[in-house]
């Protein structure tokens, strides 16, 4: 047998726990809005979401669609806990477990389910004690892979249990709008559908590869291969692999993608000299966004090499963040290079023409440091960047 794959999402995640702590707005259309000024839904529930609401709507907006609309402030803290109780739960069957958000993980049950008659019997175990257990709701994508876990598990909500082997790829997957299919960001959306790609079967089947590259670049193979279902990423323990990492906090929120990407280029920079001065390297790099409303995304992906260089973390960063970039508000954002280890066990070199590069950079990241990045409405220089760093891994 090979992999088997969960892809476990927490429903309506934020609303659900906001019924949990009142019970009285069970059935009923809320929206969980952050404490910002910007008053948009953070969340809502399936009975808000029936009359067209959705995350980062305006709250005028929603009561426009809505009259009888429950806005209700978030609780973040329960939220935590909620959420620890769930990845503890699901580490009772498996230790392989990557959280990627606060509501969502993928599980290798490769070996778990072979407890069970039937392989399903696990899935809906694990539904129905998370509902009994913590009130927490879930849709669950069985697949051999992340990729086709992921988007099994997008198939069925609420509550849902959705199975998608390769075989099913061309009738279950490829049918699905292109924007549905992870990878595919809102930053490259339009230039995919510039080219008559509106399916992720059209892209699955799509004959001119050269015009796929300026679109995609060194992603164009991989892309390529999760249409047609197949995935070689491995699942990434959080807990256990050893790291280093930079983060900030921002003085405003902001979707705009060249700050953002000025933003990962320091983050990359100030990373790339912490693993040369401790002479580590990793072959795991990760990204995490924190939004306005203080909902996270992790994203990660591991290297066929072990990297230390500003160049190298930058260009992978951009490419986790390009998959999930949707213009909504960021109040934070992070890299860090996992499963380090030192440079000298690696049989890797430093050369004495890269220590020089490394340290000739500088003029060039300040100049786009200047260029770019704007925190507060002002220009922040390269010496004064490290006032607005709250976190550092």
């Amino acid at each position: 047998m090979g992999r088997v794959i969960f892809h476990i999402d927490l429903n309506a995640f934020f609303a659900n726990a906001e019924i949990l702590l009142n019970p009285s707005l069970a059935n009923k259309p809320i929206a969980v809005a952050g404490s910002t000024r910007r008053s948009v839904v953070s969340t809502c529930s399936y009975e808000a979401r029936a009359y067209g609401i959705h995350s980062a709507m305006s709250i005028q907006e929603a009561k426009k669609r809505c009259k009888d609309l429950i806005i209700v402030q978030s609780h973040h803290e329960y939220y935590e806990e909620l959420s620890n109780k769930f990845i503890s739960y699901i580490k009772k069957f498996t230790d392989n477990v990557e959280q990627v958000s606060i509501d969502e993980c993928y599980a290798n049950m490769s070996e778990a389910i072979k407890k069970y008659k039937y392989p399903l019997d696990l899935a809906w175990q694990i539904q129905k004690e998370l509902l009994q257990l913590y009130g927490l709701k879930c849709s669950i994508g069985v697949a051999p892979n992340k990729f086709l876990a992921k988007m099994a598990s997008d198939m069925k909500k609420p509550m849902g249990i959705t199975v998608l082997r390769i075989s099913e790829v061309p009738t279950k997957l490829w049918p699905l709008d292109i924007k549905e299919m992870r990878g595919i960001g809102q930053k490259t959306l339009p230039y995919v559908k510039a080219l008559g790609i509106n399916t992720i079967g059209d892209l699955a089947n799509y004959q001119d590869i050269n015009q796929l590259k300026m679109i995609f670049g060194k992603n164009t193979e991989i892309l390529l291969a999760k249409a047609h279902g197949k995935d070689n990423d491995e699942i990434i323990n959080n807990a256990v692999a050893k790291s280093m990492g930079h983060s900030v906090t921002l003085l405003e929120d902001i979707n705009d993608y060249q700050e953002i990407k000025g933003i990962f280029n320091s983050l990359s920079r100030s990373l790339a000299n912490k693993l040369h001065e401790a002479k580590m390297a990793g072959n795991i790099i990760s990204i995490t966004v924190k939004y306005y409303d203080f909902k996270s995304i992790v994203r990660s992906k591991k290297i066929d090499r072990y990297i230390y260089k500003q160049s190298d973390i930058f260009e992978h960063a951009i490419e986790l963040f390009d998959s999930v970039y949707n213009d909504i508000p960021i109040r934070l954002l992070g890299v860090s290079v996992q499963d380090i280890k030192n440079i000298d066990s690696l049989n890797i070199q430093l050369n004495i023409f890269e220590e020089n590069d490394y340290q000739n950079d500088i003029k060039m990241v300040v100049k786009q440091l200047n260029d770019q990045l704007k925190l507060g409405g002002k220009l922040v220089l390269a010496k004064d960047f490290k006032k607005v760093q709250k976190n550092e891994n």
